[in-house]
């Protein structure tokens, strides 16, 4: 699964050089190869519930982000990018997409500091948590290599982390990623295309 990053990640270099499109079918996003499948991983909700990504999310494009609120930069962006997109689409295609944001900072972001930084940017995105092992875990099984542990000291500290924004298809495939560069007329533009492909 590490090689899906490792080609992504080359393929954003093509993309932020050339500022061109690397996907076929007419998306915006960046062919990976192989296609990442959605990934299996149970975490917990801003609820306290346990999420089982894989069947939570089923029949839907969802799109699953790695990331914290504390982040100066990538994490909002994407999140409100991803909000306007959504709300230029339809509620005949809304409904059928899903935002999760796993945090990679689980010190910080408590259930309710992850609910209250996510209702900036929409309501519905759902926010997840859990042990920094389960975590690192479920990057894994999403083919996301896993920074290596920041070195904490009090409350004011940066978390690496990946900037790829996966969005599996109703069909359980990501048939494009998207990396910092891409904003919300991509992500609008590439909506409804990606819940053509189905079962």
């Amino acid at each position: 699964m590490r090689a899906i990053a490792v080609a992504a990640a080359a393929a954003a270099t093509v993309h932020g050089a050339a500022g061109t499109a690397a996907a076929g079918g007419g998306l915006h996003g960046l062919v990976p190869q192989p296609l990442p499948h959605k990934p299996s991983f149970t975490l917990t909700d801003t609820a306290g519930r346990p999420f089982r990504f894989a069947s939570a999310t089923g029949g839907k494009l969802t799109y699953l982000y790695f990331g914290y609120t504390h982040c100066p930069d990538a994490c909002p962006t994407t999140m409100a990018d991803l909000a306007t997109a959504l709300h230029e689409q339809s509620p005949a295609v809304r409904r059928h997409i899903e935002v999760v944001f796993v945090t990679v900072d689980p010190r910080r972001d408590t259930r309710r500091v992850l609910r209250t930084w996510l209702n900036h940017f929409d309501r519905s995105f759902v926010g997840l948590t859990g042990s920094p092992t389960s975590i690192a875990a479920a990057e894994q099984s999403a083919g996301i290599p896993v920074a290596p542990p920041s070195k904490v000291t009090g409350s004011n500290y940066a978390v690496a982390h990946s900037t790829f924004l996966f969005p599996f298809s109703p069909d359980g495939v990501a048939h494009v990623v998207y990396v910092q560069g891409f904003h919300s007329a991509d992500y609008a533009h590439d909506m409804p295309l990606l819940l053509r492909y189905s079962h």
